[in-house]
């Protein structure tokens, strides 16, 4: 089954990947998974949500550059190996990945430049994981 993505192209500056997330949520539209590249001046934000149509058009509206692709959804065994066994089907007939990223949303990382101040800022609106409790998961 093909399940539609958004693509989301912005400029590499702070505040411009809320701009996204505020507009889909002030109107009432789901992440259901996300995925982020960046490069010295742009950003690429890769968007799995529950109305793509509508989510691309309020994007566009608010001068995002978007664009539609088609993504393969898999539930990967919850056990060491897991993943692998995926991998190893494709791998086998050739096929390659160009890339992948988890649709569960509960749980996210982040990579900061100040990884310190972030943490301060988050402390006790959010809840912030540890090492132990990632490991956990």
């Amino acid at each position: 089954m093909k399940v539609t993505q958004l693509t989301v192209f912005l400029e590499n500056r702070c505040g411009r990947l809320a701009e996204v997330a505020d507009i889909l949520g002030q109107n009432g539209i789901n992440i259901r998974g996300f995925s982020t590249t960046e490069a010295a001046e742009y950003g690429i934000v890769r968007l799995i949500v529950d109305d793509p149509e509508r989510a691309r058009r309020l994007l566009h509206d608010a001068g995002f550059t978007t664009h539609f692709s088609h993504v393969i959804c898999v539930r990967v065994p919850d056990r060491p190996g897991g993943l692998a066994q995926v991998l190893d089907q494709l791998a086998a007939a050739g096929v390659s990945i160009d890339y992948l990223y988890s649709i569960s949303f509960q749980n996210i990382c982040f990579a900061v430049r100040d990884i310190d101040r972030a943490i301060e800022l988050l402390a006790g609106k959010v809840d912030l994981m540890s090492d132990e409790e990632v490991r956990a998961l």
